[in-house]
């Protein structure tokens, strides 16, 4: 062994050579061939190919041409045996494929409504016996319809590993990211209209939610494996550039309200003009799925000219959620740019870049619409404290004015109810007792004791009234008129006079302290005028209540009227000009009239409302 180095060189090669598939780099491969089929080809025709570049979009080639191209790819293998990975980078609208003449792939509908194959690249594995050494050939169908750039790009083939990661990693850049950006836009669509319904107020929210919702019906676009519920390629496109129309017009009203503007005319417009188009895409999708690019178009101008406006004056003049938000749609608003020339075949690419700064843009709005609803919150925090504060300070102060108040007015009530016991006292009481002096200075000398009893009596019975309206002042004029009502039955009784009383609906009147007391004396003085001069042997007294007024009635069967042959005032309030004057008080209107037999004495009474 003179050279071990040159030994463990040549075990390197012999390993090497042993293990062809790793020798066997991954190779891209962008000559083919292409000719035109129909709808219902099942094998391509022999004659007419023609050498193309991939990737290959054929409306420029063809562009009245809405069916079937073929593609046919050669490549060499130095080994049948070895796995090797093909990867199909980009098939627009649906495809077959064929290896060596056998299908390894198809797409779910050829026809239409035609598969959606273009929105992620297709691997597959071939090995033995599906490969030969040498030449192999594959074999591509495409469908496709010229309007919407059918298209089909490189092939890749080698070793397998690598061809997946080519596979894995191009399609997180086409599928996966532009599904994450989708349900970015879901989700963020959904929290904010909830913001929006939770604060009705603020549209702001309700504009981004609604320009989520139309954005998100607008990426499936990038996802759908089919145009399904639609029963054509013509219809699904037609109702993507609608949703793209109310996106773009909910978006831009959303910059204004972000930036506290309203533009009702124009606002209007941009919500009209996007209603009409939405409408007659779905009402026309033949007409309208296929030029799009008319309508579509001018929104997408309006749509950056918009965004590139609102990022200069928020950078200017705005606030700083404002220039965050300006700041977030920088990059998109190039990546659009990009993503544009591709839509409009400026560009040859199969992969648009907007998925990878359409989910920074939209986290970044979700962070800035998060930041403005929590600013609120916190003002309307601090609002609350603050108004917590005053209402504290307030209620302490009105607490106190209160209970000033509630001492005041006790000492006013009491005040009052003294007054007022005094001015009874005065006016009823005191009456009585003049009236009973003056009656026993004229009286003669041998007065019986009988009449000075009497007398006594009927001052007793002038007091109680007075106890009875000062200690009961809250009382109902039933309550009132029970004692009252025994008091005079007893007496009446005594004198054998059968009194009858009915007093009906007066639980609930209530009347003024001065106004009961009057009304019980009229009464008191009307019973007493029976029991001294009608020499009744009954008595029917009737008290009601009738809807707004106060009815009285007291009815004898005696020598009337009342036993008395003129108005007399025997002192105490006794007579006819007494009771007048407690009626006027009372402003209610009083009848004393002949009964045939006895006499009835009618009192009716306006009560307060």
């Amino acid at each position: 062994m003179r050279n071990p180095l040159g030994v463990l060189l040549l075990l390197l090669l012999a390993l090497q050579a042993c293990n062809p598939a790793r020798a066997q780099a991954p190779r891209t491969l962008v000559r083919a061939e292409a000719v035109r089929g129909h709808w219902n080809d099942a094998s391509p025709p022999a004659t007419g190919w023609t050498p193309v570049t991939l990737m290959d979009q054929w409306q420029t080639r063809w562009p009245e041409h809405d069916g079937v191209v073929w593609y046919r790819v050669r490549w060499q293998q130095a080994d049948a045996h070895a796995p090797t990975g093909l990867l199909l980078d980009y098939i627009c609208m649906a495809g077959a494929v064929y290896v060596n003449g056998s299908l390894i792939g198809r797409g779910a509908s050829l026809s239409e409504p035609l598969s959606r194959a273009w929105v992620a690249p297709q691997y597959y594995l071939l090995d033995a016996p599906l490969l030969k050494p040498g030449e192999n050939e594959l074999l591509v169908r495409v469908s496709g319809l010229v309007a919407y750039q059918p298209a089909f790009g490189t092939v890749t083939v080698g070793d397998p590993e690598q061809v997946q990661a080519l596979f894995r990693a191009n399609k997180r850049v086409r599928f996966d990211l532009q599904m994450l950006d989708t349900a970015i836009g879901a989700v963020l669509a959904a929290v904010f209209g909830l913001f929006w319904l939770l604060r009705r107020q603020d549209t702001t929210y309700g504009w981004y939610a609604l320009n989520g919702l139309f954005g998100m019906l607008y990426g499936l676009n990038w996802v759908k494996a089919s145009p399904w519920p639609f029963s054509t390629t013509d219809g699904w496109q037609a109702f993507v550039a609608g949703c793209y129309m109310a996106m773009a017009a909910c978006y831009l009203i959303f910059l204004l309200r972000f930036a506290d503007r309203r533009w009702p005319r124009t606002e209007r417009a941009l919500l009209g003009v996007a209603a009409v188009v939405f409408a007659l895409a779905l009402a026309l999708p033949q007409v309208f799925g296929p030029h799009r690019n008319v309508y579509v178009m001018p929104m997408i101008g309006l749509h950056y000219a918009a965004s590139a406006a609102f990022m200069v004056w928020a950078l200017r003049h705005g606030r700083t959620d404002q220039k965050v938000l300006g700041l977030c749609i920088v990059i998109p608003l190039f990546t659009a740019l990009y993503d544009f020339a591709i839509y409009i075949g400026l560009v040859r690419a199969d992969t648009m870049i907007g998925s990878f700064a359409s989910p920074i843009m939209l986290l970044g709005l979700g962070f800035v619409l998060a930041h403005r609803f929590a600013a609120t919150m916190r003002r309307v925090e601090g609002f609350n404290a603050e108004l917590q504060r005053e209402v504290a300070v307030a209620t302490g102060e009105l607490s106190a004015m209160l209970t000033q108040k509630h001492a005041l007015e006790l000492a006013h009530s009491r005040a009052g109810e003294r007054l007022q016991l005094v001015r009874d006292l005065h006016d009823g009481f005191g009456g009585t007792l003049v009236g009973a002096i003056a009656r026993l200075q004229q009286a003669p000398e041998d007065t019986s004791k009988a009449d000075l009893v009497a007398l006594l009596k009927e001052m007793r019975d002038d007091l109680r009234l007075v106890i009875d309206t000062t200690a009961q002042e809250q009382a109902s004029l039933a309550e009132l008129i029970a004692p009252l009502r025994h008091r005079a039955s007893r007496l009446l009784d005594a004198a054998g006079i059968d009194a009858r009383w009915q007093v009906e609906g007066l639980d609930g009147v209530h009347l003024e302290p001065a106004h009961s007391l009057d009304l019980l004396r009229l009464l008191q003085e009307a019973l007493t005028n029976v029991f001294k001069h009608s020499r009744a042997r009954c008595v029917d007294v009737r008290i009601e209540r009738e809807g707004a007024r106060l009815r009285m009635r007291v009815t004898d069967d005696g020598v009337g009227p009342m036993g008395m042959a003129s108005p007399r005032a025997d002192g105490g309030g006794a007579g006819f000009a007494s009771m007048r004057l407690r009626v006027q008080r009372l402003g209610a209107s009083l009848e004393v009239r002949d009964a045939a037999p006895g006499t009835e004495l009618r009192l009716d009474m306006p009560l307060a409302a």
